[in-house]
């Protein structure tokens, strides 16, 4: 060494060492540009509402978390875009034509009760969209469960005094009558988007581009949406419930909000597991429970609270999947475990 390692300008700081350009924002970005391709494609099949209604939440999901900050006069944090990220995806999971207010409505559970009350961004400890959604289900069944017939033309941006042409989802149609199904709609159809459902349910195309630039970006990793739409596949190609399995597999998984939930909801940071073993358990506890409701539920989509119910579990399952501690000696590690 010769002392030469004297010369040499070392930063002692505590941890952690590794460091990154990437921050909230730029990661809530890389989610709003990835949804941006199922954004576009609902406003071709549904018309200029559907854009209508995700500014709306946006704003509205934006105008809470502002409010509630000012009230409380806490530092503001609506520049991160995680409110921005949260509305854009309640709006994506909500029948186009719900009216505007309900999603203030749905925003405000979201922001409010889920996330601000439990302490704000990453102390939540379940998603924010999909909880504003199931209060939506849980007020107004209703207008959350109306859907627009997208081959009667676009949504009108008011719906007051019209009267709008519904169809039921691909999803509902494959609960109770299959074959109808295939005979409405080609596995072609439900792989582009063009069906019924909501914006973030009908291209699944186009969910998968935004999902795989996701992983290019580094933004999630491949474990949970992988284990997901593959436990949903294998166990829809193990049941098919009576059907030919290999199409009842395809329009299983090309139908509803799975690739949605798969790539978006499921990877958020805040509420699933964070290490790589952990997110496997976690992607096949989303698929069994998402097969199990859509079989045996009342509601032909199993997406919204099969995630939902997982969140729950993410603490045990990161303490069950803890990674080994190096350089601690036995009695320690057994301690660390109680």
């Amino acid at each position: 060494m010769n002392g030469d390692y004297k010369a040499l300008k070392l930063i002692a700081s505590s941890n952690p060492h590794i460091r990154s350009n990437e921050d909230t924002r730029s990661l809530m970005l890389d989610v709003i540009i990835a949804l941006c391709p199922a954004v576009a494609w609902s406003v071709y099949r549904f018309g200029f509402r559907a854009l209508l209604a995700a500014a709306v939440s946006v704003a509205s999901a934006v105008f809470w978390e502002w409010l509630y900050r000012k009230l409380l006069k806490k530092p503001q944090m609506f520049g991160d875009l995680s409110a921005a990220v949260t509305g854009l995806l309640l709006a994506m999971v909500c029948p186009v034509t719900l009216p505007y207010w309900m999603l203030v409505v749905g925003n405000f559970f979201a922001i409010v009760v889920v996330k601000q009350l439990y302490g704000g961004l990453g102390k939540n400890f379940m998603n924010p969209a999909l909880a504003g959604r199931a209060a939506l289900v849980a007020c107004y069944a209703s207008q959350m469960t109306t859907w627009i017939d997208p081959a009667a033309g676009w949504a009108p941006l008011s719906l007051k005094g019209v009267d709008v042409v519904t169809s039921a989802t691909p999803l509902a149609m494959m609960k109770d009558n299959f074959a109808g199904l295939t005979e409405g709609y080609t596995v072609a159809d439900m792989f582009l988007g063009n069906t019924g459902g909501s914006a973030g349910e009908v291209s699944a195309l186009m969910l998968l581009i935004g999902g795989c630039y996701l992983i290019f970006r580094k933004v999630i990793s491949w474990q949970i949406p992988v284990s997901y739409i593959g436990t949903v596949a294998l166990l829809s190609l193990l049941f098919p419930n009576g059907n030919s399995a290999v199409s009842y597999m395809l329009y299983s998984i090309f139908g509803g909000g799975l690739m949605l939930g798969a790539f978006f909801m499921a990877t958020d940071y805040v509420t699933s597991p964070v290490t790589k073993k952990g997110q496997l358990i976690f992607g096949v506890g989303c698929g069994l429970l998402t097969v199990f409701i859509r079989r045996f539920g009342s509601f032909p989509e199993g997406v919204c609270y099969s995630i939902l119910l997982m969140n729950c579990t993410v603490w045990i399952i990161d303490r069950a999947v803890r990674p080994q501690r190096f350089g601690a000696d036995k009695a320690k590690k057994e301690a660390a475990k109680k």
